[in-house]
C-alpha cells in the first residue's frame, strides 16, 4: 500500500467520471478516460494548482469546505464523502487506540449462542471472523479455515462454490476492505491482508485499485451449501459499542422458506457431527 491514499482515491474518482456526467461539456481528445484535473478544479471552486498538488500528495491538509467541494464536485455518495473525509484526516477519529488484538467480550458470545437457529459472528474491520456461534460455523464450514472473508472469498477454493453471486461478493468485500483504510490506513493487519490478497488474486489486485468504497449493505445474500444446497439470508449487522471497529452480523432466512428449511437441516447435520463418539462398554 502507497502512502498517498488521499491522491489515489482522488485520481480514480476523477478517472470514473465524464463531462457528461457533471453537466460539462467535453472539448479536445482526451489522453485518458475521466475528467481532468483543471475540470474537477472548476467544479469545486478550487485552484487548479491546489487540487494537483492534492492528487500529487504534495498537499494532504484540505480544509472540511475543500472536502466538502471536491465531494459535490466528484458526485461522492454518503459512504465515499466520509471515506474521503477520513483520508484527508478532517472525520472525527473512531479507530481503536493502538493495534492490539481484538478480543470478543464474554457478553457478546453469550449473546451469539442464544440465537442457536441463526447464523451470528463478530468480525473486525478487516473482515476477521472473531467469533462466531455454532450455526455461523456450520454455514462457513466450507472454509477451511473460516477466518477472515476476504482470504475466504479471493484464495480459497471454496469460495468460488460457496458465493452464488461470486462477482458481486468479490465487489462488496473489497469495498469493505477500501472503507476500512479510511479509519486506519496503516493498521499493520490491513496492510498484511491486502499485500497477500493482492500478491495472490489478480481479481483482488484490479478491485482494490478501482477505489470503490462501501459499508455494509443490506442486500441478500446468497450461498451454495454443499450440505444443503441453496441459501437465500438476509442480515443485519451492529456496531459493537464497547469495541470499536467490531461489528455482530446475523443472517436471518425467511420464515417458512426452503431456506429456513435448509438451516434448520444445516444446525441439525452439524449438531450430530458435534456429539462425541459413545464410550465402548468393557
Amino acid at each position: 500500500m502507497d502512502d498517498n491514499h488521499l491522491g489515489d482515491f482522488l485520481r480514480t474518482r476523477r478517472a470514473g467520471l465524464r463531462p457528461e456526467d457533471v453537466g460539462m461539456a467535453s472539448y479536445g481528445v482526451r489522453k485518458v478516460a475521466g475528467l481532468r484535473r483543471e475540470e474537477v478544479a472548476v467544479l469545486a471552486g478550487v485552484n487548479a494548482d491546489y487540487y494537483t498538488r492534492l492528487e500529487q500528495g504534495r498537499e494532504r491538509n484540505p480544509s472540511p469546505q475543500v472536502l466538502e467541494a471536491l465531494s459535490g464536485a466528484l458526485h461522492l455518495d454518503a459512504d465515499t464523502r466520509a471515506h474521503l473525509y477520513r483520508l484527508a484526516g478532517a472525520a472525527p477519529s473512531d479507530r481503536p487506540s493502538g493495534h492490539a488484538a481484538e478480543r470478543v467480550s464474554p457478553a457478546l458470545r453469550q449473546l451469539m449462542d442464544g440465537y442457536p437457529d441463526t447464523p451470528a459472528f463478530v468480525m473486525s474491520r478487516t473482515l476477521d471472523i472473531l467469533a462466531a456461534n455454532a450455526l455461523a460455523d456450520a454455514l462457513y464450514a466450507p472454509f477451511e479455515p473460516s477466518d477472515n472473508l476476504a482470504r475466504m472469498t479471493f484464495l480459497d477454493p471454496a469460495g468460488r462454490h460457496f458465493y452464488t453471486d461470486w462477482d458481486r461478493a468479490a465487489q462488496a468485500t473489497v469495498a469493505n476492505l477500501r472503507h476500512a483504510t479510511g479509519f486506519d490506513p496503516d493498521h499493520p493487519r490491513l496492510r498484511e491482508l491486502v499485500r497477500t490478497l493482492t500478491e495472490h488474486s489478480a481479481d483482488f489486485a484490479r478491485l482494490w485499485n478501482a477505489h470503490t468504497v462501501r459499508g455494509k449493505t443490506q442486500d441478500a445474500k446468497r450461498f451454495l451449501h454443499p450440505d444443503v444446497g441453496p441459501l437465500t439470508l438476509t442480515y443485519q449487522a451492529f456496531d459493537v459499542r464497547d469495541a470499536p471497529g467490531q461489528q455482530l452480523v446475523i443472517y436471518h432466512a425467511e420464515p417458512g422458506s426452503p431456506s429456513a428449511q435448509s438451516l434448520n437441516l444445516l444446525g441439525s447435520i452439524h449438531a450430530s457431527w458435534r456429539q462425541p463418539e459413545p464410550r465402548p462398554h468393557h
